[in-house]
């Protein structure tokens, strides 16, 4: 199994802000969920990784190669799709062809005009008359068309409806058959991180603070959920957090097949990437 992006003692400092110590490893054949509220620290460590900004402290490799000295020959095999359109909104499908050909050695003119044909995306209309949808599905084909090893998502599914989600989500997959690329996904929108994702990585105040496979948080994981005069009955060791409502108690548990067995009275709930984020951020401990 090949290491694809190795982080040691990441530290990047702003006024109001620190992101770090961060220690990451992400290997090859993954696709990587990145979550956490806006400003947690998510677009830092993907702005970091990609060498966009510079960081205080620390080392990244990617593909065993030092991010700051092999910049150029590490974006040859990167792909990446940001929150917001990177294209000039008055350039064409067709001036992105161009323009990328001087840009990668790898690019793949056929391949970029299948993705086009898939998509349904037209080569001579301005970006900027493009819906939504069509300007992420170009992004994507933009990212996918010069074979990189690796995609590195920033909300590529922010603002779109369920179906085109669904239908970037579906390449995404595609894009995986092949075990050695790898996916590291930064988005809000957990439910697609559910459908898709193989690790999860929780980012809470440029820390992280849980990084599991997404299988072991959703089946092991849980809501135990208890009436307000029965909240002393539950051990203090089995609490990650909790939230107190009008009439219960939702408490976070990790092993949700024990507590059912040392506390059968209760209800015990599956939980959600989301309900997961509220608890730990919102609950108490």
């Amino acid at each position: 199994m090949n290491n694809t992006i190795e982080i040691k003692g990441l530290k990047k400092r702003y006024d109001n802000f620190e992101l770090g110590e961060i220690n990451l490893n992400i290997n090859s054949g993954y696709i990587i969920g990145l979550i956490g509220e806006n400003g947690a620290g998510k677009t830092t460590l993907i702005k970091s990784i990609l060498n966009i900004i510079n960081f205080d402290k620390g080392s990244i490799r990617i593909f065993n190669k030092d991010n700051k000295k092999y910049d150029y020959l590490i974006k040859e095999d990167i792909g990446v799709v940001l929150d917001n359109i990177f294209f000039p909104e008055i350039l064409t499908a067709d001036n992105i062809s161009s323009i990328m050909k001087s840009t990668y050695k790898k690019w793949d003119n056929n391949l970029f005009y299948k993705y086009l044909n898939d998509f349904k995306i037209p080569c001579n209309k301005k970006i900027k008359t493009l819906s939504k949808g069509m300007k992420k599905k170009l992004e994507i084909a933009t990212s996918l068309s010069h074979h990189p090893k690796l995609l590195i998502l920033d909300e590529p599914t922010s603002g779109l409806d369920p179906v085109v989600r669904d239908d970037i989500l579906d390449i995404f997959l595609d894009f995986m058959k092949d075990e050695e690329h790898t996916i590291l996904f930064s988005t809000h929108i957990t439910s697609d991180l559910e459908h898709i994702a193989d690790e999860i990585i929780f980012i809470d105040n440029g820390k992280i603070i849980l990084n599991k496979t997404k299988d072991e948080l959703l089946d092991n994981y849980g809501i135990l959920k208890c009436d307000i005069d029965s909240f002393d009955k539950i051990s203090k060791e089995d609490i990650i957090s909790y939230k107190k409502n009008k009439y219960n108690y939702e408490i976070l548990i990790s092993d949700k097949n024990k507590m059912k067995k040392k506390y059968n009275d209760f209800i015990i709930d599956k939980i959600t990437l989301d309900e997961l984020m509220v608890l730990i951020i919102k609950g108490g401990k």
